[in-house]
């Protein structure tokens, strides 16, 4: 018998992300998600054994990239594919069910880089083989490290903003203790239900306004905002309703990330059978994009230093 599961688009509400990588929103959420509820509904499989099923399915993917010839790169490519549904599946079969564990995160991420590892190797060794082209090898090594550099530089760039907000939270707790003053909230927070909040706030604010204000709202007065991207977004007006426009479809800024990075080395590229070209140019756009993200973080430290003195002269 099946088990009690919402429909479909109460499955949607539930298990896709507000934001997300526009192959993720475009090519998997739309096969992923109904295949989540029916697996709720008639069967016991748990997210786990999905990402172990995940792995195998990529390991064989590399097996067939490893073959070399266009067949087999054309099934290498189909089967990567299936393997990254199975990668999105189990973590919205673990929010639908509540059946989620930092376990199940841990080997999540753990089996994607020994995905990507295994089918970037056997991808690159098969065309060296296939052709004795020593680009190949250099490919192999580019491949790996533009993946690792894609995700320790998140991991840090999260380090840092949380340590900024950290601080910041510390000076508006030291500042309530003194003034009993207003409640602290930071406009990324506040973009994640309202996409054109900092739009809102621009009309108000000159270019040489610091980057925290109080604003009265309804269900919580003198509500103080930090906005640790203002500079960002004088610099680039046009940025936010660039924004805006893709979060329409739940599409993020980031348009070439570690996903599409893959995407294209490991199904386009292969497709197409022209996996030098195409490793080359996704790995440029990726680059590009992550120098982005750093000079979007460096304008941020500068709002973060600019919003520290503004307490410091109000103290």
């Amino acid at each position: 018998m099946p088990r009690d599961i919402p429909t479909l688009d109460e499955v949607r509400r539930t298990t896709e992300k507000k934001r997300d990588a526009w192959w993720t929103v475009l090519l998997v959420d739309p096969v992923a998600t109904p295949l989540v509820r029916w697996t709720a509904m008639w069967t016991r499989i748990s997210p786990n054994q999905i990402t172990w099923l995940a792995l195998f399915l990529g390991l064989g993917a590399a097996a067939c990239f490893a073959a070399g010839s266009w067949g087999w790169l054309l099934a290498g490519a189909g089967l990567y594919h299936l393997s990254f549904v199975l990668d999105c599946m189990d973590g919205k079969l673990a929010r639908l069910t509540g059946t989620g564990s930092v376990f199940g995160a841990w080997l999540d991420y753990v089996f994607d880089r020994v995905r990507v590892l295994a089918c970037a190797v056997a991808l690159m060794g098969g065309q060296f083989a296939r052709s004795g082209e020593v680009i190949y090898l250099w490919l192999a090594l580019a491949v790996v490290f533009l993946d690792m550099l894609r995700y320790v530089d998140a991991l840090q760039i999260f380090k840092i903003r949380h340590g900024m907000r950290k601080q910041i939270k510390a000076r508006v707790r030291e500042a309530r203790r003194a003034e009993n003053e207003r409640e602290l909230a930071f406009m990324e927070d506040l973009l994640e239900n309202n996409p054109t909040a900092d739009l809102e706030q621009d009309r108000t604010l000159a270019d040489d306004d610091p980057p925290v204000q109080a604003t009265e709202d309804q269900d919580r007065p003198r509500l103080q905002v930090v906005d640790l991207h203002q500079e960002f977004r004088h610099r680039f007006p046009w940025y936010a309703r660039f924004r805006t426009l893709l979060l329409r479809h739940r599409i993020r800024t980031h348009l070439v990330s570690g996903i599409e990075f893959q995407m294209a080395v490991f199904i386009i590229g292969p497709a197409v059978d022209a996996v030098a070209p195409v490793t080359v140019g996704a790995g440029a756009l990726l680059l590009v994009f992550e120098l982005a993200i750093i000079y979007k973080l460096l304008l941020s430290t500068r709002d973060f230093t600019r919003t520290i003195e503004a307490f410091q002269k109000t103290a």
